[in-house]
């Protein structure tokens, strides 16, 4: 395996080398709450796409649970209640902001999207101000 530093280096490269394929390939942006938010609302035959991208997805997360490195171990002292309300929150930001990190800030800003890079600055600044109320101002008690 590469270097710790060539690890978060190639898995960028990798995740944009995906949705540039996706993009040439299909004309498909790669926004992961976009194409499960589309195979929640339609019931096409047209959802193979969306269904060969997640599957991918879930293969290489289990794939890289298995080889024993830390990216999948819970966090210590974040309650279940907290992580469903974290992901709630997410899905909510995603809704509001018309997309994802992935489709606004993979795809987008790799086309120069004004508005991708609006929903982006957006993103990072909200988890920011997340990390810093449940870890500073409340103690990390969430």
């Amino acid at each position: 395996m590469p270097e710790p530093f060539l690890q978060p280096l190639l898995g960028g490269a990798l995740i944009g080398l995906a949705g540039i394929l996706l993009l040439y390939a299909d004309g498909k942006i790669a926004g992961v709450s976009g194409m499960l938010g589309g195979l929640l609302r339609t019931q096409t035959r047209l959802n193979g796409w969306r269904y060969a991208f997640l599957a991918g997805l879930l293969a290489g997360g289990f794939i890289l649970s298995k080889t024993g490195r830390l990216a999948f171990q819970a966090l210590p002292g974040r309650s279940v209640g907290a992580l469903l309300a974290a992901g709630l929150l997410v899905g909510f930001g995603t809704q509001l902001a018309s997309g994802c990190t992935s489709g606004h800030g993979v795809c987008g800003l790799g086309r120069l999207s004004g508005r991708s890079l609006a929903a982006t600055l957006t993103f990072i600044a909200a988890g920011a101000a997340a990390v810093y109320l449940i870890e500073h101002v409340l103690g990390g008690s969430l």
